[in-house]
């Protein structure tokens, strides 16, 4: 049975690292939903995220990241758009889509030339990234096409013995996606409503963004 661990807990953290680092699954609580991680650089560990969601691995996954500042070396360039972005709504429940740097490279890309990246806003979840030294991979705990999960008795539930470990952070605080906003283009254009309004983006870049 897969282990499940109090967030709270004396060694939790510890434990998250070692299993992402020996190529293992973590389930973690974060402010959107809970989502399911693995170590950006490791292609074994990634493959079975892809897997274990039933998820075409064309299908590139986004990136979380513990800072901000943490950006730059992932993407082509930091735009105006980008950073005036990022400093309003990171740490937030809103993933931006760049181009990827040349020099950057993960098996959760799926080959493509963008990658997709978000800063949590969840102090243990930033803790255990920036622990890490690298990207974990942030999509949702569940199989494609199933209700994202927001309590760990949910990802245990549907997705059992398939991940290595679950960490119990409590449900989850907004318990909705995140939005996803591609900015590789000249108009900005959200892929994919959710938890933040596409008038709170608007009213930040102070113009229309598209649909």
């Amino acid at each position: 049975m897969v282990r499940i661990l109090k967030a709270e807990a004396e060694g939790t953290l510890a434990e998250a690292i070692a299993v992402l680092k020996s190529g293992g699954l973590v389930a973690y609580p974060s402010d959107t939903v809970y989502g399911l991680g693995a170590a950006a650089s490791d292609e074994r560990a990634v493959a079975r995220v892809f897997t274990v969601k039933g998820r075409l691995p064309e299908k590139a996954l986004p990136l979380l990241l513990a800072d901000v500042e943490d950006m730059p070396p992932l993407c082509a360039e930091v735009s105006p758009i980008a950073k005036l972005l990022a400093d309003r709504f990171w740490p937030g429940p809103l993933t931006l889509v760049l181009r990827r740097s040349p020099s950057f490279h993960s098996p959760a890309l799926g080959g493509g030339a963008s990658v997709a990246l978000r800063v949590p806003d969840h102090l243990l979840l930033r803790q255990l990234i920036r622990a890490l030294g690298e990207p974990i991979t942030g999509t949702s705990a569940n199989r494609s096409g199933r209700p994202s999960c927001r309590t760990a008795r949910e990802v245990q539930r549907h997705l059992r013995d398939a991940v290595d470990l679950i960490i119990d952070g409590g449900p989850s605080r907004i318990g909705q996606e995140s939005t996803v906003v591609d900015i590789t283009g000249d108009t900005p254009m959200i892929v994919r409503t959710g938890a933040l309004r596409r008038e709170e983006i608007e009213r930040a870049l102070g113009r229309e963004v598209g649909v």
